[in-house]
């Protein structure tokens, strides 16, 4: 079998270092929406791990939801047009909604998105991020929670991929040049 272990050129956060953060993540958003009834809508496939989690760290009633968008099309770069292609089918008036997100790149996704849906009759908004990566933002985007700000390199693991592999790591890492460049 492969060992996709060979892939990596270092482990930025580990198993353990990733379930604190989350707990951590989890205890604040309860603080913060402890009066509130919490949607929480992950954008997949990328968030999937960290949005189960963050909904396990999280007491009390919440609704869970996911998404899939687009702003990339059939590019490597985004065009700022934002695609749904899976939506959610509730109404949303009045509705305090938690974004979840594995990592923010140029942040166009998400801006997007928020303004969406706000115009769909939203309360508000807010955004949570496993991973930031503010070295290729082309936008501001409010980001109300942020597990970890990383460095300018290709990151996988703990949900995220690469060519729709390494999601299945349980840490998040670097992957090594000579994977995607060859």
């Amino acid at each position: 079998m492969y060992n996709i272990e060979d892939d990596i050129q270092e482990v930025l956060y580990s198993k353990e270092e990733l379930q604190n953060k989350v707990q951590e993540l989890g205890a604040q958003i309860a603080r913060d929406y402890e009066d509130k009834q919490l949607m929480v809508v992950g954008i997949l496939k990328g968030a999937n791990i960290f949005t189960a989690d963050l909904c396990r760290a999280i007491p009390g009633l919440i609704q869970m939801e996911f998404m899939v968008v687009s702003s990339y099309g059939t590019s490597a770069v985004s065009s700022g047009k934002l695609t749904i292609l899976k939506d959610i089918a509730k109404d949303l008036t009045g509705r305090h909604i938690l974004l979840v997100e594995d990592i923010i790149d140029t942040g166009l996704t998400l801006s997007e998105l928020k303004k969406e849906l706000l115009a769909r009759g939203a309360e508000d908004v807010k955004i949570c991020t496993l991973l930031d990566k503010p070295a290729h933002r082309k936008t501001e985007v409010q980001v109300d929670y942020v597990g970890y700000t990383v460095p300018d390199e290709f990151i996988v693991g703990y949900g995220i991929d690469y060519a729709e592999f390494y999601r299945n790591l349980p840490y998040v890492a670097v992957l090594k040049r000579s994977v995607y460049e060859k």
